[in-house]
């Protein structure tokens, strides 16, 4: 019996010796294979960001000021730099006065810029949209006889030229779609004779890429690229903006022509129609809330897509960066390149000087 039991013992000694050994050599079999692995490890994403000048070497996304414009807004009077309420450092300029920012935005190199006009004098036709002595046809004579060598958009549109502050002709409380086109067209003509190199339609009736590009070929001016504004949604990023042009609707809302922002689909149908009807740059606005949207009409359409980063979200990171929040020029610097990296080629944004400056500093680009 005792022999058994030495016998039964000396078995499960043996067996777990031999368990002991399997288990130790799995182990360092597994340790040598690791080894083996790391010291033949082909793929190592962290040594391309081993220092500053490595990483800035592979950067994906490449950004420079070429493609930064900046929005500004030009009122009548004299003598005026005018700080808008809900956008703290922007300011509405009389036509005297622009150069000023005109020469800092230069010695920035920023050197494009996108024109806003607000008018004395509304009416409910907008007639000071299209009048060829209003108010930033007078600012592109000037500007350009100052500053021949930047490059000056026009918003086509004509809410800011309306007594009711919609985008068109009303017929009742709606707007009409196609007697708006004719004057859009004489719009964007009138600011083209007056200086313009670029216009930009922001009104989102349907067909005006289109009316404007033949009023532009009739009148001679075939060579002059239109930036729509295709992607363009009924967004309420858009306050400030309405603050500092004045141009927001005396009754109801944009919903009926600028698009639901639950939409994709309609925004790549927009982006499509508008490159058809002759537009050579789409624009996606806003910019920040929409760049998955910025990405799929990057990737479908043949023509240079711009992104607009618009006046909420300038606010937005003001007041966060004056109650200590965050750290303004980081995030500034990230949301810029967020849309380049989304696939925009064109920035406008109300941070381009700064922008300008992060580069030079090697923030940025």
């Amino acid at each position: 019996m005792i022999k058994i039991c030495i016998d039964a013992e000396g078995k499960i000694i043996f067996v777990l010796n031999i368990i002991f050994l399997i288990t130790n050599f799995v182990r360092r079999y597994q340790e040598y294979i690791d080894k083996e692995k790391r010291a033949n490890m082909i793929q190592r994403a962290r040594r391309l960001r081993q220092n500053e000048i490595l990483r800035k070497m592979v950067r994906e996304t490449r950004m420079d000021k070429s493609s930064l414009v900046y929005p500004m807004f030009v009122r009548e009077g004299e003598n005026i730099v005018e700080e808008i309420p809900s956008m703290e450092g922007q300011f509405r300029y009389s036509i005297d006065r622009m150069s000023e920012k005109l020469e800092s935005l230069k010695k920035a190199g920023v050197k494009s810029v996108i024109l806003f006009g607000i008018p004395d004098v509304k009416d409910e036709v907008g007639s000071g949209a299209y009048d060829d002595d209003g108010i930033v046809q007078r600012a592109l004579r000037a500007a350009k006889k100052d500053f021949p060598d930047m490059y000056f958009i026009t918003d086509v549109c004509m809410c800011e030229y309306t007594s009711h502050g919609h985008c068109g002709l009303l017929c009742g409380h709606d707007v009409d779609n196609d007697s708006t086109l004719e004057l859009l067209a004489k719009t964007a003509v009138s600011h083209v004779k007056a200086g313009a190199d670029m216009v930009a339609p922001s009104d989102m009736m349907d067909g005006r890429v289109l009316a404007i590009r033949n009023a532009l070929d009739e009148n001679g001016f075939t060579n002059t690229p239109i930036m729509s504004y295709a992607v363009k949604y009924a967004s309420s990023f858009y306050s400030p903006f309405r603050d500092a042009a004045g141009s927001a609707p005396s009754f109801g809302d944009r919903k009926s022509y600028q698009m639901d922002y639950h939409n994709r689909k309609e925004g790549i149908k927009e982006a499509l129609q508008d490159v058809e009807e002759g537009a050579d740059i789409i624009m996606v606005k806003p910019a920040m809330s929409y760049l998955d949207i910025v990405r799929e009409v990057v990737d479908i359409v043949d023509v240079p897509v711009a992104t607009y980063s618009v006046s909420g979200e300038y606010a937005m990171v003001k007041a966060a960066a004056k109650a200590g929040c965050i750290d303004e020029e980081k995030i500034v610097c990230e949301m810029a390149a967020a849309t380049y990296r989304a696939g925009s080629s064109i920035y406008l944004t109300y941070f381009a000087e700064q922008i300008a400056e992060y580069m030079d500093r090697g923030l940025i680009g």
